[in-house]
């Protein structure tokens, strides 16, 4: 599978495909969450965050650009960032604050607004868009790698018909 589309019907849906991010993770996963303000990508987010086992407070990185979170995964801890672009200035700043080193192996790092670090910003492995359609979002999940592939053919969900 190179791509999966669904239409989430609300909140719920969003939590569920969180959710089901979540059982699909794998180490080194970049992915980048593209959308409007109020699309979901931080629902998303704090929803496959805490189906993953984080226990506390999922924030939005909005004005720290980046949070760090920790998971176990497959019986090792992985640290989950998520950043969040959207105020950054320029690409230089994202380079400044030694964000690219957290791409790596082991990390698993998902990016709200990457628009704002290109060219600077590593490519995702998984590309989601999430657009606002009636009370729910519509959502495309774009798999650009090998990992990216793995983890959607890992991906089981099925939103409310």
């Amino acid at each position: 599978m190179q791509h999966f589309k669904a239409h989430l019907h609300d909140e719920a849906g969003t939590a569920a495909l969180g959710a089901a991010l979540a059982r699909a993770l794998l180490p080194g996963l970049s992915i980048h969450l593209h959308g409007d303000l109020g699309a979901g990508k931080t629902a998303l987010t704090r929803a496959l965050l805490h189906a993953a086992g984080h226990a506390g407070t999922v924030k939005s990185p909005t004005y720290t650009l980046s949070e760090p979170y920790s998971i176990e995964l497959g019986g090792r801890t992985v640290h989950v960032i998520h950043f969040d672009l959207y105020r950054m200035a320029s690409p230089e700043e994202f380079l400044d604050a030694g964000f690219r080193e957290e791409f790596n192996g082991d990390n698993i790092c998902i990016v709200e607004w990457p628009e704002k670090a290109d060219p600077v910003l590593p490519p995702p492995d998984l590309r989601v868009f999430l657009h606002v359609a009636g009370l729910g979002r519509d959502v495309e999940l774009q798999a650009l790698s090998d990992l990216g592939l793995l983890c959607l053919d890992r991906l089981t969900f099925a939103p409310n018909l």
